[in-house]
């Protein structure tokens, strides 16, 4: 059993990754839960983070919110 994070295997930890910013973007702006959602999947950020070669995936929820609010 494989245990590296790869691209293939990535989609995993997304989930969990989009609902911390989720729930951060909904409490600080005001904005409903599809807003968020809609802002993070078309964001810059969620693009590094879905591409495994960019490790930010590693990231903690409070950097990739000050990456998503940098953008």
């Amino acid at each position: 059993m494989s245990l590296d994070i790869n691209q293939s295997n990535l989609y995993l930890l997304l989930p969990s990754k989009v609902a911390w910013l989720t729930d951060m973007l909904t409490e600080d702006k005001s904005i409903s839960i599809v807003d968020a959602l809609k802002e993070i999947y078309s964001s810059e950020t969620y693009q590094q983070l879905e591409n495994e070669d960019s490790k930010t995936w590693h990231l903690g929820p409070v950097a990739l919110y000050q990456m998503l609010a940098n953008t």
